[in-house]
Order: structure tokens, then C-alpha cells, then sequence
């Protein structure tokens, strides 16, 4: 290969294989295939391994990414994934899972010029590579301190805070509300984007760092945070309880059989397993469905639904796009599979025969108007533009809140307007002593990878006033 060849290489990202659209709208299982040792070389050898590397600033758990990449690129992959473990206590789900690019690739340097090196790609391969060569080490951790730590829920934020105490010698006991740990990562995400075995995976190797789970364990109901820090004896508690209030339009029809939440929806599917016939889980398996909304838990919807054997899956959303948050790359993977997207459109009415079940669902054509308070342009209503579309099933997936358990059950405890709990962004810090909340609790819903990092920033805090 000539120099100009090698230079023009550099630039080009190492395609990820994956499911075919056609036959991977018929199953659950994972679309991309992931990276062969040979695919993750060569990917890796495109890091420029910067000396002031801007990619861990962007990282929100500051993955040391120079370094992880470094050891794939000489062949040494378990100890690139152990290199990862020392900072993220989920890798082979943020390998997945976390929009690495808005976060770190976005700030790589090749990215100027052609593709950013794919972060993500590389952190799943190397947290796949340690365990399915069944090479996952337990590293020591410090001797017991006494100090107990309890963690309500065991999602992201969760676990990375319990991750990082156990590993400092404090006993950490977290509390999950279901009968199955991992929070949003096991009842909100897709199959055939993050296997749950993977989850399983994870969370087991906490447990056998020494973090007990306690499952079935409604905070507030159960036990409130006052309870577990004075009946219990925990030193430090922790909010991690994310937010699993699903939100409605409060339009007319809502109540008709045959509308679910997202949260409801994808929890049948994914936790409980409605598209395993043997689960007998009930879930309407409709023939037309439609989802509103435009994040990625609008796309799991659409794709779960077509995949639960819809003849037709329909995408609706209010403005373009442009403004959609979903990740680009659930999108474009929606569209390959013949999702349908109705944009600049929004529902005004769910429609149902005398039996009350939806039909279809009515909506109006929406225009971009002057930017709102989030800076996307507010989308107008056209007069006169109602247009209905047939359907059986409709998913709202238009966000969700937190619940206000928690909140209510500890009266002096600062939450919002919006119900979230107020907490120190840098420090998780709330205006109780010695409770920490972070993730979806505190900010609304956001990312896996900002839950992560808001676990992180507390337990370091949790340390800190611990020890003082």
C-alpha cells in the first residue's frame, strides 16, 4: 500500500458488520455483528494517541481512551478491557449504548478530516473479548472501612456509584424495585441493541466485587431514606432512582385499548419478555402500529413493534429530522428496517370503535417556527392540515418524569418544579446531609453515559464527607 493509500486509511473508519435490515426486523437478536480481532487492529492503529487527548474531556466518566486503544492496537485486549474497568464500570454496555458521537468522538482530532476513531466500537470489542474468552479478572479491593453506603436503584447511576465505593472497602448494599437489577438498562433498552446477557455480565462482576443487591425493595414504600439511615445504619445513601414516570399527551382517545406508554410497552418486551410466546406476557402484537415521539426510546419502540410483527411501523413527530434527538445511528438503523417517518406532525386525537379499541389516530401538519427555550424551532400548528392515520396500536414515547415516591416520602429533601431531585451537578450533593442523588432522578431523562458519570461524582463525594 503506497503512503498516500495508508495516509487516506487514516481518515476512514472500519465499517462495523451487522444483521441484515430485512431478516433483523424478524428477531431480537443483536444488529451489529461487532469488530473481529483484525477489524479492532486496524481501527485501533488509527488513534493518533494524542499527548493532551481531547476525547477523555468528553468522556463523562473519563475513560482513559489513548491508553485502552493503545493495547488493542498491540494485540493485548484483555488488557485493554481491564485498562477500561479501572474508570467504567459498565464498558460493554457503553460500548453500545452511549452516544460517543456527541461526547468523545466528537472531539477527535481525526474527525477534522475524515471519521473520528471509533471509540465505541473498540470499548465494546475489548469488554466482549474479556468475557467471552471467560478471562474476566476480580481485582482486589480495600480491606472493609465499616462504612455502609446504600444505593436506591440499579441502573447506571447505581452501579457506577456502587462500582466505585466497594472498590474503596465501603459495604455497599443497592436497592432495585424490580425483580431484576439494572434499571433502564434491563426494562427500557431493546434486545437487539443492548443483550442482556451483557447486563447480567456487568452486573455480576459488581456483585463479585462485593456489592450486595437487594431486589423487590421499594424506596419509600418498603423503607424510606430516613429509615435506611437510621433503623438500617447506612452511613451515606444515595438516589439513583431514575426516572420512570412515563408522560402523556392528554389528548382524547389516550385511555383507548391499545395504547401504551413507551415505558410500559418496551417493559413487556424487554423484561418480561412478550415476544417470547412461552413468556405469556400480554402485549398487543398489532398490525399498524404508530409511536410518537423522536428519541431513541421512540426508534426502540418503532423497531420493537415491527419486530412483535407489525405489518407497518409508524414513526410520528412534531418537528423535522434535524431536530430529532434520537442517535443518528437508530435512525438510520429504523430506516433500513422500513420504519415509516410522519414528521411535522403531531397527534390531536386517538380514535376508537364502540369497544374501545384504537382504529386510528388522528393528526395536523406542524411548521418550524421561531427557536424555542432548547433552541430547536418551535413547531406551529397549520390550520385546516388534520389528516388521520389507520392504525391499532399507538406508543406514546414522548418522555418521562421522575417518580414522586421518594421525593414524597422525604419531606426534607429540595426537588424541582419538574419533580426531579435538586442535586449539585458537579458534586450530587443534595440539601439533605449524607443523601446523593444523580442521573435520571436529578436531570430528567438523559443518557446512560451522564447517569454513569453523575454516579461517579457522588461517590467521590459520598468518600470525601465520609472520611472527614
Amino acid at each position: 500500500m503506497s503512503d498516500e493509500n495508508t495516509k487516506n486509511q487514516r481518515f476512514v473508519r472500519t465499517p462495523m458488520r451487522e444483521q441484515d435490515p430485512v431478516e433483523r426486523g424478524k428477531n431480537f437478536q443483536e444488529v451489529p455483528y461487532g469488530y473481529s480481532e483484525e477489524e479492532a487492529v486496524a481501527e485501533a492503529k488509527r488513534c493518533l494517541q494524542c499527548k493532551k487527548p481531547l476525547c477523555v474531556e468528553g468522556c463523562p466518566v473519563n475513560v482513559r481512551i489513548p491508553e485502552f486503544i493503545a493495547l488493542i492496537a498491540a494485540g493485548k485486549f484483555i488488557e485493554a478491557a481491564r485498562k477500561l474497568k479501572e474508570t467504567n464500570a459498565l464498558p460493554a454496555v457503553c460500548g453500545r449504548v452511549c452516544p460517543q458521537e456527541e461526547q468523545c468522538e466528537i472531539r477527535c482530532i481525526l474527525g477534522k478530516k475524515g471519521d473520528p476513531v471509533a471509540v465505541g466500537n473498540l470499548e465494546r470489542f475489548a469488554a466482549d473479548y474479556e468475557r467471552e474468552h471467560d478471562a474476566v479478572d476480580i481485582p482486589a479491593v480495600k480491606p472493609p472501612n465499616g462504612k455502609k453506603v446504600a444505593v436506591i436503584g440499579s441502573g447506571p447511576a447505581g452501579l457506577t456509584c456502587a462500582g466505585e465505593l466497594v472498590k474503596e472497602g465501603y459495604g455497599v448494599t443497592v436497592f432495585e424495585a424490580l425483580h431484576e437489577p439494572g434499571g433502564v438498562l434491563v426494562y427500557g433498552i431493546p434486545e437487539f441493541r443492548l443483550p442482556k446477557v451483557i447486563v447480567k455480565s456487568e452486573i455480576s462482576y459488581l456483585e463479585k466485587l462485593g456489592v450486595t443487591i437487594e431486589r423487590n425493595f421499594v424506596a419509600g414504600k418498603t423503607a424510606t431514606v430516613d429509615e435506611l439511615l437510621t433503623e438500617e445504619g447506612f452511613d451515606a445513601v444515595f438516589i439513583g432512582s431514575g426516572a420512570g414516570l412515563p408522560s402523556f399527551m392528554k389528548i382524547s382517545g389516550e385511555n383507548s385499548i391499545g395504547v401504551y406508554s413507551a415505558n410500559e410497552y418496551l417493559t413487556r418486551s424487554n423484561l418480561m419478555r412478550a415476544y417470547d410466546e412461552q413468556a405469556q406476557t400480554p402485549v398487543m402484537k398489532g398490525r399498524r402500529a404508530v409511536t410518537v415521539g423522536g428519541g431513541n426510546v421512540a426508534m426502540d419502540s418503532a423497531r420493537t413493534a415491527l419486530r412483535l410483527g407489525a405489518d407497518k411501523s409508524m414513526i410520528v413527530y412534531r418537528r423535522s429530522e434535524a431536530e430529532m434527538p434520537a442517535r443518528k445511528a437508530e435512525i438510520h438503523h429504523a430506516k433500513q428496517e422500513g420504519i415509516e417517518f410522519n414528521l411535522l406532525c403531531n397527534p390531536v386525537e386517538i380514535i376508537a370503535n364502540e369497544e374501545g379499541f384504537v382504529t386510528a389516530i388522528k393528526c395536523v401538519r406542524m411548521e418550524l417556527g421561531e427557536p424555542d427555550a432548547s433552541g430547536r424551532c418551535r413547531p406551529v400548528v397549520i390550520e385546516g392540515s388534520e389528516f388521520v392515520i389507520p392504525c391499532d396500536v399507538v406508543i406514546i414515547a414522548i418522555g418521562n418524569t421522575p417518580n414522586p415516591l421518594i421525593p414524597s416520602t422525604t419531606p426534607d429533601i429540595q426537588v424541582s418544579k419538574w419533580g426531579t431531585i435538586q442535586a449539585d451537578e458537579a458534586d450530587g450533593r443534595t440539601s439533605k446531609k449524607r443523601v446523593y442523588a444523580g442521573g435520571d432522578i436529578v436531570t430528567g431523562a438523559a443518557t446512560v453515559i451522564l447517569a454513569m458519570g453523575a454516579g461517579k461524582k457522588a461517590a467521590k463525594s459520598i468518600m470525601e464527607d465520609l472520611t472527614d
